[in-house]
């Protein structure tokens, strides 16, 4: 399996470094920042310091998908 980069800016990541115990930082199609909780199995919305929803995250991947 592989990655994409779908023309992001540095900007993006600009405060978005790695996180002990969390992986990425990944920038989704609609410039949203998540990092993934492997303990939790869920992802991590450092913005709002909250878990983001299964559903909400189909809706993120299916946007991705979009745009490939």
């Amino acid at each position: 399996m592989g990655y994409r980069v779908l023309g992001l800016s540095e900007d993006i990541f600009r405060g978005y470094g790695p996180r002990k115990g969390l992986e990425g930082p990944f920038v989704y199609g609609n410039g949203r920042v998540l990092y993934y909780d492997p303990k939790a199995g869920q992802y991590w919305d450092p913005a709002t310091d909250f878990y983001v929803e299964q559903a909400e995250m189909d809706q993120l991947h299916q946007y991705t998908l979009d745009r490939l």
